[in-house]
């Protein structure tokens, strides 16, 4: 009998359980880096100059005295932890209003919208977010809809978790027209060491629930009128995650009032 060729031996593998994941010593290098990646919240485009300050000055502090490597690596990356703008997923539930930001709900209350806003001069439920220095800073889209307006006012920098720093501090106003054919107003506030709001929006945007949309750098506050009648879903001292906690369930505009409110497309 002759003896097989080595062609024509077939030997099936069996899957791999890893999947994907290589098991070389550079695959397993590789993998180790996606995971730190994946793990590393992306930084906000608004933050980068700032961090790049904040680096420039540590490494001429190095330069200049031969001291302070730690210090400043630990500034810069607390920097950098600042400005991060982890990926977040909108909950699956029509109507529902999502906090704008990272924080402590530290103020509910019945009052009505500031002028900035134009909307109804009609008493509303506000609820403000607090936002520590600690918490992420950027700002998040309540729902999906349309930008109606923004406006930017200057102001004071009291202590954002103030009630009257909603109309005495620096501010930045917009109002979202939303696809249950609501008026929503969601408004940036400066605090105590914030001294600079930026927002990436303008009137006319197209605008998806849960995107970001604005930075607040340094401790602020993030201000949700909810439209007339609308109770909120969350209680003083509850803490919030931007883009996915939410403030309140909003119905159909035509089926609360009896008018069709919708959106224009």
């Amino acid at each position: 009998m002759a003896a097989s060729s080595d062609q024509d031996v077939r030997t099936e593998r069996a899957p791999d359980p890893a999947g994907s994941v290589p098991t070389g010593g550079d695959g397993a290098l590789l993998h180790a880096l996606k995971l730190v990646r994946e793990a590393v919240p992306p930084l906000h485009p608004g933050g980068r100059p700032v961090i790049a300050g904040v680096a420039v000055a540590a490494g001429a502090l190095r330069l200049l005295t031969g001291r302070g490597t730690g210090v400043g690596l630990l500034a810069t990356a607390a920097t950098a932890a600042f400005f991060r703008s982890p990926h977040r997923v909108a909950p699956p539930r029509p109507g529902a209003v999502l906090a704008p930001a990272d924080g402590t709900v530290a103020l509910i209350s019945e009052v009505v919208p500031p002028p900035e806003l134009d909307l109804p001069r009609e008493p509303v439920t506000r609820v403000s977010v607090f936002l520590s220095v600690l918490d992420v800073h950027v700002q998040r889209i309540p729902m999906h809809g349309r930008i109606r307006s923004v406006e930017y006012r200057p102001g004071a920098f009291l202590s954002a978790d103030l009630d009257k720093a909603s109309e005495d501090n620096e501010r930045n106003a917009l109002v979202l027209e939303t696809q249950t054919g609501h008026a929503i107003g969601v408004v940036q506030i400066a605090g105590l060491l914030a001294r600079r709001i930026r927002c990436d929006v303008a009137a006319g945007d197209e605008v998806a629930a849960g995107e970001t949309y604005g930075l607040i750098r340094f401790g602020s506050r993030v201000d949700t009128y909810l439209p007339p009648g609308v109770a909120p879903e969350v209680a003083l001292g509850q803490r919030t995650i931007g883009g996915e906690t939410v403030l309140a369930e909003l119905k159909p505009a035509d089926a609360t009032t009896g008018a069709d409110l919708a959106v224009p497309a």
